[in-house]
Order: C-alpha cells, then sequence, then structure tokens
C-alpha cells in the first residue's frame, strides 16, 4: 500500500483547526507535516517495527521474516509506505517488541522458541551472518542505533543503525544474537498544544474539546538505542512459557556482546527474548535526529567543501577575467580595421572568418536537442529537490520522501524538457516548426527510456533473488502509468508551447557552402576529454558523500553544502565551455555545437571513473554478481544524468557567447 507521510485525515483536520482557531490566539508551535512530536503517557503502549535485512557488502535486501525471527501473536502486518520507501527497498512490518513507557523490565521477557532448524534454514542463518546482514528496528521513525568501540581508538565509540543478525567467532562456528537490550531515551514535555494533539492523533474527536488550553506532562521518544547479546537460556527457564512471560537467565545478565553462546546448528531450536530501559535525556524533540545526522569526519567534510569552493572560484575568476579581456581585444581590433581601408580586410583572422558558419546547423540537430532537453530537466530536477531539502520540507523522519520527491519533479518538469528541446530545435532551424512533434516524442522517451529499461532489467534480478529491493509489481505498473500518462503529456505540452512561442534569430546569416576548416594539431576533442576536470574538481568531494549514503547506508543531510556546490559546478561548466568554444573559434573551426555539450558533460567520464574507483577501494566487499550489477548499472544512470545536465549548461552558456559575440561586430 502506497501512503503519503501526511494523511488526507491529518490535513483536513488541520485545515478545520485554523479555520476554528483563526479568531484566537496563535498557537504555541507549529510543526511541519509528517514531522510533529507523537507524545506518550506513562503506561502507553510503544511498539517497534522492523525493516528490510540490509548488508553493507550485499546490495539485496531481504524481508525481516525471511530467517525464523519471531512474529507477533496475530501475524506480521505490513506498515503503510511511502512511494520512496518502496523505491528503496524499505518493507516495513510490524514486529513482537512491545513495552510500556516507563516501565523498565526487571527480569528479560521471553519471545518465543522456534522449531528445530532445518538443514536449509541453517545455511540461510550463516549466509546471513557471512554478508553482515543487519537487523533494523523503527520506534516512532528512529532507527535503532548501536555503539561500538573502535579498534583503533577504544575510548571512541563508533555509532551504526541497526546490529548484526549473528556472528562468526573464530572457532568457525556461527553464534545468533538472540537476546536484545533496548534503550529508550525520553524527553519530558510538560505541556502540549491541541493542535500538536491533534496532529498527531488525527481524531476529529479532539475537535469536541478543543479550547486552544494546554494538557498534562507526556514524553516523546528522542533516543532508540540497542546491544544485541548471544545468550544460551536454560532450557528449564523457557519451558512452558509463553510470549512476554519473564524468564530467569543468568546468561542474559548483564549482556555482554564479546560473549557469544547461541550457536547456529542444525535441528536445533532457537530461542529469543528482550529487555527494554527508559532513561530520560535532555535531548530535546527537534534535535532527535541529530545524532544520526552527523556524518563522519564532519570537521574534514567541510573543510575540503569550503576549500573548494575557494579554490575552483578563484581559478574560475581568473578564467572569466581573461576571456574577457580577450574578447574585448579582439573587438577593438575588428573594429579598428573595419573603419580602415579595404586594403587591411585581409589582416583579418580568427573567429571574425567563420561568421558566415558559426550558425551552420550542428550535425544530428534531432539528438543534440533532445540530450539538451533531458539534461535541463534533470537539473532543474536536482535543484528543485535540493533546495526543498535544504530548507527541511524532505525531512529524514518521512522515510523516501527524498526519493519521492526527486520522482515528482521529474514527471512535472518534463514540461521543461518538451519546451526546451523543441525551442532549440526552431532556433536552429530559424522559426521552421517541421518535425518537433518527432523531437518531443523523443525527449520524451529518450533518458527516461534508457532508465526505465536499466530499471526493468536490475529489478528482474532482485525479484528472480527474492530481494525486498525489487519494486513490487502493481508499483511497477504505476511507474509504467506515469510516465505515459503523466510524464509524456508534459513533454509533449512543453513542446506544443514552444511551437507557438518566437524563437531567437541568429544575428548573422549561413553561408550556403560551408567553409573548410584548418587542419588541427591536435584533435580538438583531447581539449573536450581534459575541460571535464576542472568541474569533476568541484564535484568529487562531495560525491564521496553521496556514494557513502547510497552504497555504504549513511545518512546524508547535508544539502546546504550541496546545494553550494551545484551552483558552483554550473558556473565552472558554463565558463569551461565557453572558453573551450572560443578557443575553437580562433582556430577558425565553427563546428562549436557538440563540443560544447561535451565540454563541460565529459565531467561524466570522471564521475564514473570514481565510481570504479569507488568500487575497488571502499566497496572491495561487494559480494555476488548481484550486487555488482546493481551497483554499474544504477552507476551508469548517474553519470548518464550528468552528463546530460552539465552539457545542457554548456551548450546553453556557449549559444548565449557566441550570440552575443557575433551580434556585437559591425560585418561586411
Amino acid at each position: 500500500m502506497v501512503s503519503l507521510c501526511v494523511s488526507t485525515t491529518t490535513i483536513s483536520a488541520f485545515l478545520l483547526i485554523l479555520i476554528i482557531h483563526s479568531g484566537h490566539s496563535p498557537a504555541a508551535a507549529f510543526y511541519l507535516p509528517g514531522s510533529y512530536p507523537q507524545r506518550y503517557r506513562p503506561g502507553d503502549t510503544l511498539a517497534a517495527k522492523v525493516n528490510s535485512l540490509t548488508s553493507p557488502s550485499s546490495k539485496l535486501p531481504y524481508p525481516y521474516y525471511s530467517l525464523p525471527f519471531c512474529a507477533p501473536q496475530h501475524g506480521a502486518r505490513h506498515a503503510a509506505e511511502s512511494l520512496g520507501e518502496l523505491l528503496l527497498g524499505d518493507r516495513i512490518e510490524t514486529s513482537p517488541y512491545r513495552f510500556s513507557m516507563l516501565n523498565n523490565t526487571a527480569t528479560p521477557l521471553f519471545l518465543c522458541r522456534t522449531d528445530p532448524l532445518s538443514p536449509g534454514t541453517t545455511e540461510l542463518i550463516k549466509s546471513r551472518i557471512d554478508d553482515a546482514y543487519q537487523v533494523n528496528l523503527l520506534l516512532d521513525t528512529l532507527p535503532v542505533m548501536r555503539y561500538v568501540k573502535n579498534p583503533v581508538a577504544p575510548d571512541v565509540l563508533l555509532r551504526s543503525t541497526g546490529f548484526p543478525v549473528g556472528v562468526r567467532a573464530d572457532d568457525g562456528e556461527y553464534y545468533v544474537y538472540n537476546h536484545i537490550k533496548l534503550t529508550v531515551l525520553v524527553n519530558k514535555q510538560n505541556t502540549t498544544t491541541r493542535v500538536e494533539t491533534l496532529m498527531a492523533t488525527a481524531e476529529g474527536a479532539d475537535l469536541l474539546s478543543f479550547t486552544g488550553g494546554k494538557e498534562g506532562s507526556g514524553y516523546t521518544v528522542v533516543g532508540f538505542e540497542v546491544v544485541p547479546c548471544s545468550v544460551e537460556h536454560d532450557a528449564a527457564a523457557v519451558k512452558n512459557k509463553t510470549m512476554y512471560d519473564e524468564i530467569t537467565s543468568k546468561a542474559a545478565a548483564g549482556c555482554d556482546p564479546s560473549v557469544v553462546s547461541m550457536r547456529v546448528q542444525d535441528n536445533r531450536p532457537l530461542v529469543f527474548s528482550y529487555e527494554v530501559a527508559f532513561v530520560e535525556s535532555g535531548i530535546e524533540w527537534p534535535s532527535r535526529w541529530d545524532a544520526y545526522l552527523e556524518m563522519g569526519g564532519a570537521k574534514v567534510h567541510w573543510f575540503s567543501i569550503l576549500n573548494s569552493i575557494v579554490v575552483v572560484s578563484f581559478l574560475a575568476a581568473i578564467v572569466l577575467v581573461i576571456l574577457l579581456r580577450t574578447v574585448r581585444r579582439d573587438l577593438a581590433q575588428y573594429e579598428e580595421l573595419a573603419g580602415e581601408s579595404g586594403a587591411h580586410v585581409d589582416e583579418l583572422a580568427g573567429w571574425k572568418l567563420v561568421a558566415g558558419d558559426v550558425f551552420r546547423e550542428p550535425s544530428h540537430p534531432v539528438l543534440l536537442c533532445v540530450l539538451v532537453g533531458d539534461g535541463v530537466r534533470i537539473l532543474g530536477m536536482g535543484v528543485v529537490t535540493i533546495v526543498f531539502a535544504a530548507l527541511g520540507f524532505m525531512s529524514p523522519a518521512c522515510r523516501g520522501a527524498l526519493v519521492t520527491g526527486m520522482l515528482c519533479f521529474y514527471l512535472v518538469l518534463g514540461v521543461a524538457a518538451g519546451y526546451t528541446a523543441v525551442s532549440l530545435w526552431k532556433t536552429v532551424h530559424q522559426g521552421d516548426t517541421a518535425g518537433w512533434k518527432s523531437v518531443a516524442w523523443r525527449a520524451s522517451f529518450a533518458f527516461p527510456g534508457v532508465g526505465f529499461a536499466v530499471f526493468t532489467v536490475l529489478n528482474c534480478v532482485l525479484w528472480y533473488n527474492g530481494s525486498t529491493g525489487a519494486v513490487p509489481f502493481l508499483l511497477f505498473v504505476v511507474i509504467l502509468l506515469l510516465w505515459f500518462f503523466v510524464s509524456v503529456p508534459l513533454t509533449l505540452a512543453g513542446g506544443l508551447l514552444a511551437s507557438r512561442v518566437r524563437h531567437i534569430e541568429f544575428p548573422l546569416k549561413t553561408n550556403k557552402i560551408a567553409r573548410q576548416v584548418p587542419a588541427a594539431q591536435c584533435s580538438p576533442w583531447v581539449f573536450v576529454a581534459v575541460a571535464g576536470t576542472l568541474p569533476f574538481g568541484t564535484l568529487f568531494i562531495e560525491l564521496f558523500f553521496i556514494m557513502s549514503s547510497l552504497w555504504l547506508g549513511r545518512v546524508y543531510y547535508v544539502f546546504g553544502f550541496l546545494l553550494v556546490v551545484l551552483a558552483l559546478l554550473v558556473t565552472v561548466c558554463a565558463e569551461v565551455s565557453v572558453v573551450l568554444t572560443y578557443m575553437g573559434l580562433c582556430v577558425e573551426d565553427w563546428r562549436w555545437w557538440w563540443r560544447a555539450f561535451f565540454a563541460s558533460g565529459s565531467v561524466a567520464l570522471y564521475t564514473l571513473g570514481y565510481a570504479v574507483y569507488y568500487l575497488v577501494f571502499e566497496l572491495h566487499s561487494l559480494a555476488g554478481p548481484v550486487s555488482a550489477a546493481l551497483y554499474v548499472g544504477y552507476s551508469f544512470l548517474m553519470a548518464l544524468a550528468v552528463m546530460l545536465a552539465t552539457g545542457a549548461v554548456g551548450l546553453g552558456a556557449s549559444f548565449c557567447f557566441v550570440h552575443y559575440l557575433f551580434s556585437t561586430v559591425k560585418l561586411d
């Protein structure tokens, strides 16, 4: 079931409150939808949920109950999930872990005793342990966090979400973590407004007692921690026990993760138990995600980003100054020659000689228009998504919101893709609209078609392997329908709009016979390939953290820095493309269209190379050909998207430069 973070009932109730309360004093606090605090009174029931089993070495998530874990008494049920959660492979289900607010368990609670393990189940558990699969629990949208000692610096604790299924000991035997010690950090709130209560419950009955006053104290969950243990319970202690019965277990006392005893063996059952402790914390509810959002090496991250911004900005400023001075000098020389006698006309050289060919139609114009249109669409999606995320509208508390937002923005920006592609087509053909429908159709199927083809192949592989990373068939059909009935019509609508607006007119007429291009000592495509190094210099540091977030499960939430890096990347791409275009025109080479596109788009080559480097040196523990195929497929799509977006920037900047350059000088 696909649902948004905020239900329709919640939105309607909130709007109704605003109407009723419009004549009263304003509420004491306001929370964005999807990020309101849930308050609990002492004794209220809390229920943890489980997510898919994930692994840093294997990129195939599996359902939690694919292993013989304890299920709730009335069976596991799937929780409502957003579109982004399903695309990310999340499968959230109910769990048997239940406890009451502020009710600490003095003794461990019994969960269940499994049937004797069959040889197949035993091998499955062992393979999951070998691939370092993690159990992911959720409480009040907070992932469970585990603290472990740093082997290099024992005084430093490392944080990670989830806990391992088990461990392989030095003796070669496999042990499962069957007892967990949960710690719930709570913060006491003395007052709460009716608006917050209604936002949290969305019960219309609360409107009857709405007075704008305050209620009694409550508690919010601000932390969720776990210590996993492998203990072998006494058979007599768990005999005839039912779920949630207290059991006496000396083995569970202290819960030392370094001591393991619950061995995985054929024809042997597993016994699961847990205990919970509530600890009052000074962490405020708005700050409860800070522990998850703090990225490792944050100071190094910030310093590197600022250093890149300063260095690249300095280089870009130098390039811009040199370019402006050179262009002004050329214009002054040409104007001086134009005012003298015709005997000096033969002294003209450089870019002025290609005036009759500079706006000649490029080779494969349809393909160029389609690529630029898709590039504008991808760039627009990236900018809008990052801006919304930087403003806090895509909080990690709303799981999958970022992916959902990206998909929605991409669909809507089909208008921009169609408009840009057809506008460029009309400009190249000087107002001739013949063939615009073909351009718009191809723009609606080019990059989406490639992306959907790769996605379909990888999804079939995940289906075959029974991974939760596979998109359900119904959602697969929904995505296909969104493409055909939302994206394609919007792209065609953008093309139709562009076909009816006025095109950009060239300042010069194109000669009927193309001018011969002088032979170059070095291929201009060498400079095109080298030109991508400068834009990549602004991107590679941030790319490391993005790749770590995608493939190592780390939370990425420094979108403010990413927005600055994106702005800097666009600026550098534009300048690099303009400089390379000007260099080509100065050697009387008028074929600048495709070189302008690839001058900045060549950053994709370095992005793909960095993906290979990251695979070799950072993901060297990647297990299995399926995980490698997923990495290669999605890395290819990422590099292709980078090429289209940066290429569109480069071509747009070069076109503006060439148009301005040849419209500011008088030609005979």
